[in-house]
Parts: C-alpha cells; sequence; structure tokens
C-alpha cells in the first residue's frame, strides 16, 4: 500500500479507544478516544503515530479510530486476508515472486523501507503439505536484536504471504545469524534512506 499523500492530512484525534504497540519496547498500550495522534508514517497496512505517550502501531484493522477514509482504505485488505486465513489447500503453487512482492508490503515501523529492501528476509522456502497444499517458511531477522518490534513485523510477514493464491500456511522466524548490518540493504533501500 502506497504511503500518504501529500495533501492528506496527518494529524488526526482518534475516533474510539484503540490498542496500539509501543515502539519499540513492543509493549501493548491502550490510546483512549479522543488522544490527537500525528501519522508519521503509513506503508504496509499500519500506522506509526507519534502520541502523547510517545511513538507506537495502530494496526490496520483499527484504521476506523484514525478516520472513516482511512477505514475504506484498509476494508478490502482485511476481506483478503482472512478469506485466504479460512480457504481449503488450492493445490496450485504460489508464484514466488507474488511471495517477495507482498513481503515488500511489510515494513519496520520507524523505517520507510520494507523488509526485502531493508535486507531482513534470509530465506523463503515453499513446502507441500501432506494434503496438497503449500507453506511457505521465512527466516527473517531484525536490526536489532532487542528491537520489542519483532512479534509485530513478523505477523504481518506472515498475514501477507497469507494473501498469496496457492498459500495454505505459513511460518515466519526470526533469526539473529548472520547478523543484520548496513551493507544487506538494497540499492532502492539505500536510495531512500539516503545513504548512497
Amino acid at each position: 500500500m502506497p504511503g500518504m499523500h501529500q495533501e492528506e492530512t496527518k494529524e488526526r484525534s482518534l475516533t474510539r479507544e484503540v490498542e496500539a504497540v509501543q515502539i519499540p519496547s513492543g509493549e501493548r498500550i491502550e490510546l483512549p478516544a479522543m488522544t490527537n495522534v500525528h501519522i508519521t508514517q503509513q506503508l504496509g497496512g499500519s500506522y506509526t503515530v507519534m502520541t502523547p505517550y510517545g511513538l507506537a502501531r495502530i494496526d490496520g484493522k483499527d484504521a476506523d479510530a484514525l478516520g472513516s477514509d482511512l477505514a475504506e482504505e484498509q476494508a478490502k485488505r482485511i476481506q483478503d486476508a482472512q478469506s485466504a486465513a479460512s480457504a481449503e489447500p488450492s493445490g496450485e503453487d504460489p508464484d514466488e515472486e507474488a511471495l517477495w512482492q507482498q513481503l515488500k508490503n511489510v515494513y519496520d515501523p520507524e523505517i520507510p523501507v520494507n523488509i526485502v529492501d531493508l535486507g531482513l528476509v534470509y530465506s523463503l522456502n515453499v513446502e507441500k503439505l501432506e494434503n496438497g497444499g503449500n507453506k511457505i517458511k521465512i527466516q527473517m531477522t531484525l536490526t536489532a536484536p532487542g528491537c520489542g518490534m519483532g512479534p509485530a513485523i513478523a505477523e504481518d510477514a506472515k498475514s501477507n504471504i497469507l494473501l498469496v493464491p496457492g498459500v495454505d500456511q505459513a511460518e515466519v522466524n526470526l533469526v539473529w545469524e548472520p547478523a543484520w548490518e548496513q551493507t544487506m540493504i538494497s540499492e532502492e533501500g539505500r536510495m531512500i534512506l539516503g545513504l548512497v
């Protein structure tokens, strides 16, 4: 999903109480209704917001708390994810390019570069299941081993992979070897971050 358009307001007042994830600790917090937030990043179906309590991530399923315009953008994405999660095994093989493309929709909430271009995805393998379906196994890392956002980022990767036709199950494992370093960032990622 593309980032926010420049003409859209990034200042919002929450229309209802919403659960968020504190960045970078990964702790769950409740943001009260009417809390003023500033959207700092809208990438990959989630929202990074500055709140009076610090930086937090609001999941796409709670986009309605940020306003009806953002809720409409998320409605189809949520419907697709739910359909994919409950679908019977199709027997077709998933397209590897589509798998990688879905991972490019996953972002660290503090960095405006997707996890593929950051060099966080170490491997992606398709395994045949006994029932004829396909399971995708992903090995990935984080920019820092102590990052509390790891489980949320891994869950985003899993949810996005389940959207690909032919994928019946997905497993994302966080690994720490080899240790991530900036040299793993793609050229496109380096350009976005101003490292070239």
